[in-house]
């Protein structure tokens, strides 16, 4: 489809002249004499870029521009002027025209001026299907009770600056409050800075979040911005904060409590504004007792406690999150457009889901690629999940063990597997995790045949 411009001046020639232009490249054209037909054929006609004159008779084009600018503040106006100021320019730039150009117009000049308009449309239409992408990718999906308190905790908590500390199981969505909350706080056009805790050897953690000076450390070849830094003036999201070192918990501290960090080998002092919002997994109040977290850092963290609900709490919710999955996944993704039908949800909804949403995502992700068809039943969730249904079935059957070690082994096998999947078969997490030797646990998966679930 071809761009739309709009022409607004009094003169015929300079309508006819520009009209000629504009259509022999292509351009679909329309034009008016007048700045109050101008108004009403935008708002009738919605082009994609106006050229306006100046001087016109009744309302000037300085004034149409403003009312246009008023409805559709994204609206691209050149104005023209026969006798132009610089008063004037100055003028329609404050009003916000995109550009200004003399009379006589230069061929040369209006195609460049079109060429970068157009761009610039193309780049903010291009924006907005991205942010649509990302929203989407990032949206709270459900309608249960659980999930609708939620949402209007996190509406109430948003808007205000207080800390917030999101509790949950693996795979619930944590993350997923904590954008939520940035999104709608006065901060939203600010960075989200992401730090998962867990992630970082407890040696390097300090470096991630205050940053580094060249020298500081073995290794540290150049000055480095830590996360408050990158996050000053917005949103630091602090996840996994119960896997943070003792030391970096004191530091964290002493930010919160001053509002200022200082870079590893350096002495000078930078001063930082960050909302400060912190996920875990982990039950702190055990942790503090057990000497593992700091109970004064927990109390400037837990301002506001948000819990989000695992997933077998809100089963209501399955079927419009294997929908949504399926649609992002097909549009955003490239996974074959498929549909699931209600027998095929019903079957996803009868699982208990230890991994959560994270794990219903992947499983949905692994039907879409594996099965055939351009509808999903409940024969290819038999087919693709049939040992993960037998395994969840297990979990309910440990009192048919017949001798006590029968039931050990089992219980085991069935607690190994629930962990493996809650990481999505991350070994080096799930050892974390479960304070386990990694090489100890690779022993185990061998030992009770463990295998990640495909076709």
């Amino acid at each position: 489809m071809s761009p739309k411009i709009l022409v607004a001046d009094d003169e015929k020639g300079i309508r006819a002249a520009l009209g000629q232009l504009l259509e022999y490249d292509g351009y679909e054209v329309r034009s008016v004499a007048n700045a109050v037909d101008a108004i009403a054929e935008y708002e009738k006609w919605h082009p994609d870029m106006v050229f306006m004159d100046v001087k016109m008779g009744g309302i000037d084009g300085l004034e149409a521009l403003k009312r246009i600018r008023e409805n559709d503040p994204a609206a691209i106006v050149v104005m023209i002027s026969g006798h132009g100021t610089i008063q004037t320019a100055v003028e329609a730039t404050q009003l916000g025209a995109y550009d200004f150009l003399e009379k006589p117009l230069d061929t040369d000049r209006i195609q460049v001026t079109l060429r970068n308009a157009l761009q610039h449309v193309v780049l903010r239409e291009e924006n907005s299907r991205l942010r649509a992408s990302i929203e989407s990718r990032y949206e709270i999906v459900g309608r249960s009770f659980a999930i609708r308190s939620l949402i209007e905790k996190i509406e109430r908590v948003a808007t205000t600056p207080a800390r917030v500390l999101i509790n949950g199981e693996n795979g619930t969505g944590k993350e997923l409050v904590a954008r939520a909350l940035h999104r709608l706080s006065p901060r939203a056009s600010k960075p989200f800075v992401e730090v998962n805790c867990a992630a970082i050897p407890s040696e390097l953690i300090e470096s991630e979040l205050f940053g580094h000076i060249k020298g500081s450390f073995t290794g540290a070849i150049a000055d480095r911005t830590g996360k408050f830094e990158q996050a000053n003036g917005g949103t630091l999201f602090l996840d996994e904060i119960g896997d943070m070192s003792p030391s970096a918990q004191a530091k964290v501290l002493r930010v919160l409590e001053d509002g200022v960090v200082n870079r590893i080998g350096s002495s000078k002092t930078v001063s930082v504004d960050v909302r400060v919002i912190a996920a875990t997994n982990k039950a702190l109040e055990t942790e503090i007792s057990e000497g593992h977290f700091r109970e004064d850092l927990f109390y400037r963290l837990n301002v506001v406690p948000i819990v989000v609900p695992p997933l077998r709490d809100r089963r209501e919710d399955i079927p419009l999150l294997v929908h949504h999955f399926a649609g992002i996944l097909s549009e955003g993704e490239g996974m074959p457009p498929r549909t699931f039908s209600q027998d095929a949800v019903d079957r996803l909804s009868e699982f208990d889901w230890p991994g959560n949403v994270r794990e219903l995502k992947n499983t949905v992700e692994r039907i879409l690629i594996l099965s055939t068809g351009p509808r999903v039943g409940a024969p290819d969730v038999d087919r693709l999940l049939g040992q993960r249904a037998a395994d969840t079935t297990s979990l309910g059957s440990l009192a048919d063990c017949k001798t006590f070690e029968e039931f050990k082994e089992a219980a085991e096998r069935a607690f190994l597997l629930t962990k493996l999947r809650e990481t999505d078969w991350n070994v080096s997490e799930t050892a974390r995790l479960l304070d386990m030797p990694r090489s100890n646990l690779y022993k185990k998966i061998e030992r009770y045949a463990l295998a990640r679930e495909h076709a």
